[in-house]
């Protein structure tokens, strides 16, 4: 049984072997290898180079901020509501939310690219194409490079910020197992669950909506929000898994959390079926013009395909893919659906964010490919070097033991 583990083996079941430090090293060198070779062509590349590696590069580095942000409320919600079942996977959430620095550096270039004038991915940038309408005439005292600068290092502030509170608590009580920790923790989640909406709502608008500043959404937020705890539940399947087939968290991580991990991922599967339907229901029925250009452009040309093919990937198969219980207890094919939706997430950020720059259809790009597995390796080499410093689960967390003993029903 799980909580028959003893020390040692409890121990030998949540540190990382020796061969992870290499994996590390190995992923990192990838990373910055593909990412400095895909710059260095954007730069000498055929016109439209750089272009095409600003949005590819964008949507990639918004793939692994959505499951960032994720694993944030997923920890921010496990102390709020004092789950128990949830503790044995938390440490792989925090150490998911502790990539916030990396993305911070990450989105650097993007942001060196907006304060020097460059409107190549956000057309707000340019003053004149601003001023020369009157529609976004009245948005200029919000969207302007001084102003976006700022938002952007408050969001940042806040998520390292509460980040680093969680999971240095929680590294903390695994060296003394004070259960005042786990009260503090507590006492500091609903503001965190407060500013997390806030912030995530409104770099939803400033990373992905302005791409086309004309648009008006007010459910885009928790749209977006709907991605991030679908991709950071899915990846915490996936991470869990390739873990315990190296031999670690066995007997810790069960099927009962499987499960459990399988219900969420279901439930968000449908709640961002509900939450886009909500907004493309509410925008047609309405046929405001400043509304509707955005859907109309995503329904012309090959990208009413990709349409097709989210509403089919995202929503409707694996809705009827994961209903059973049966399905959310079997591994393979938990698995399957996990990696599905981790893709089908990418693609539903490529369907919002590209057609800016290909308005008559999909043109696939190397860059497309090369910038997410650069960015993806790089997420995964720091998370190993971060897992390298602890241990894989809070083993005095006071919840620890029921977690363990969790049965679904």
């Amino acid at each position: 049984m799980a909580h028959a583990l003893t020390a040692d083996e409890l121990r030998q079941q949540t540190t990382l072997g020796e061969d992870a430090s290499s994996w590390s090293n190995r992923l990192l060198g990838i990373g910055l290898l593909l990412l400095l070779g895909s710059a260095a062509y954007a730069f000498t590349g055929p016109e439209g180079s750089w272009r095409q590696f600003l949005f590819s590069y964008h949507i990639a580095f918004c793939f692994f901020l959505s499951m960032t942000l994720g694993a944030l409320w997923f920890v921010t919600i496990h102390h709020l509501v004092g789950a128990k079942w949830s503790t044995s996977v938390r440490r792989v959430a925090e150490l998911t939310m502790g990539s916030f620095p990396l993305l911070l550096v990450l989105f650097l270039p993007t942001l060196f690219s907006v304060m020097k004038g460059d409107d190549g991915l956000f057309p707000w940038v340019s003053h004149e194409r601003m001023e020369s309408s009157h529609l976004l005439h009245g948005k200029i005292g919000y969207l302007n490079p001084t102003f976006f600068l700022i938002r952007v290092a408050l969001y940042f502030a806040v998520w390292i910020g509460f980040a680093r509170f969680f999971a240095a608590n929680s590294r903390a009580q695994d060296l003394n197992g004070d259960v005042m920790l786990t009260a503090k923790m507590r006492k500091l989640a609903p503001v965190a669950i407060i500013l997390f909406a806030l912030t995530t709502t409104f770099a939803a608008f400033d990373f992905l909506m302005s791409l086309e500043p004309e648009w008006f959404s007010t459910i885009f937020g928790v749209y977006f929000f709907a991605g991030c705890a679908l991709s950071f539940f899915c990846s915490t399947i996936v991470i869990t898994m390739l873990a315990q087939e190296k031999g670690r968290l066995q007997g810790i991580v069960t099927a009962e959390h499987y499960h459990d991990l399988g219900k969420w991922t279901f439930a968000f599967v449908f709640f961002w079926g509900y939450i886009a339907f909500s907004q493309f229901m509410l925008i047609w029925y309405a046929n405001l013009p400043e509304e509707t250009f955005w859907f109309r452009d995503r329904f012309e040309g090959s990208w009413i395909s990709i349409a097709v093919f989210i509403l089919l990937g995202h929503l409707l198969i694996p809705f009827g893919g994961l209903v059973s219980r049966h399905v959310k207890r079997n591994r393979a094919a938990l698995a399957f659906w996990a990696v599905t939706l981790l893709l089908m997430h990418w693609v539903d950020l490529y369907w919002i964010a590209m057609p800016v720059l290909h308005e008559k259809g999909v043109e696939f790009h190397l860059f497309d490919v090369s910038l997410l597995v650069g960015i993806g390796a790089m997420f995964a080499g720091l998370w190993l070097k971060r897992a390298q410093g602890g241990l894989l689960a809070p083993v005095k967390d006071p919840y620890f033991e029921a977690s363990l003993r969790f049965k679904n029903m």
